[in-house]
């Protein structure tokens, strides 16, 4: 009996043992092809995401070519916008400079021709005048002079001793200096004439016209001052006539001879005229005579 049962427990214990090994060695198995399946399984996802990532990587290049392609394209454009601007404001300066050389040659043409025509016309207005009014010997003498003063060349008269104020020859001396004057007014006023008649012509540019009606209108506004300066003088001529040349209009005392060689239309004498200019400075803003 007891030899039985340690056979039988030898018995148990060894199958005991054998369902401990087959449950080991499947459990090995199990496990081993559980991590066959989990490093099959966890495998194939880094395969597509390598693959995944792969493509993205591909279409971000195609991506970064193309937008530097388009860079590219709109950096030759740009480049290409600029030149046609740089030409064009080329070719504006161009244009600018010859119709400026154009204008200026134009009006160095217009300049030799007025030139022309008054170095023609002063010849026979000399002789027209020689036979009416005595007149100075060195005409030679510039548009802005004629205002100014008296005809140059005629020489200021000297005076002798114990002569009288304003004598004969004195009164003649004077006429002669105011008719000669205004005979020069008189032939500035017909060249003015004959200048707007003969340039008178409507430019296609609006710089020449611009041009044109400046000069005009300085030319107007000289003559307009000689306007008054013609009644200027002949007030004088006719105070020559009646007596009364070369005396002052306010105090009634002499002018002078030096005075009146300078300005022949004077009528006021130095203090006369000093005290005029003074209450003309003082009442200038006032409604009175000397406005």
């Amino acid at each position: 009996m007891p030899a039985r049962k340690a056979a039988s427990k030898k018995r148990k214990k060894a199958t005991t043992s054998r369902k401990k090994v087959t449950a080991k060695k499947t459990a090995s198995r199990k496990g081993a092809a559980s991590k066959r399946k989990v490093t099959k399984k966890k495998a194939a996802p880094k395969k597509r995401v390598s693959k995944k990532k792969a493509a993205k990587k591909k279409a971000s290049k195609k991506k970064v070519a193309r937008k530097k392609v388009a860079r590219k394209k709109l950096a030759k454009k740009k480049l290409a916008k600029k030149k046609a601007a740089k030409k064009k404001v080329a070719k504006k300066k161009v244009a600018k400079k010859v119709s400026k050389k154009k204008a200026a040659a134009k009006k160095v043409a217009k300049k030799k021709a007025s030139t022309k025509k008054v170095a023609r016309k002063p010849a026979a207005r000399k002789k027209t005048v020689s036979k009416k009014r005595p007149v100075a010997r060195n005409r030679a003498k510039t548009r802005g002079d004629v205002l100014t003063g008296p005809i140059h060349g005629i020489t200021p008269y000297n005076p002798r001793r114990g002569e009288d104020y304003m004598s004969d020859k004195q009164l003649d001396h004077f006429r002669n200096i105011l008719g000669a004057w205004k005979a020069e007014l008189m032939y500035e006023v017909d060249r003015t004439v004959h200048h707007m008649q003969d340039e008178a012509a409507n430019f296609p540019d609006p710089n020449d016209r611009a041009t044109q009606e400046s000069e005009f209108g300085l030319e107007l506004r000289t003559r307009d001052r000689e306007r008054k300066l013609l009644r200027k003088i002949d007030s004088a001529l006719t105070r020559i006539d009646e007596g009364s040349y070369g005396f002052c209009e306010e105090t009634g005392e002499e002018i002078g001879l030096k005075r009146l060689e300078a300005r022949p239309v004077a009528t006021l004498c130095l203090e006369a005229q000093e005290r005029r200019e003074l209450a003309e400075r003082q009442f200038r803003d006032r409604d009175d005579r000397y406005r």
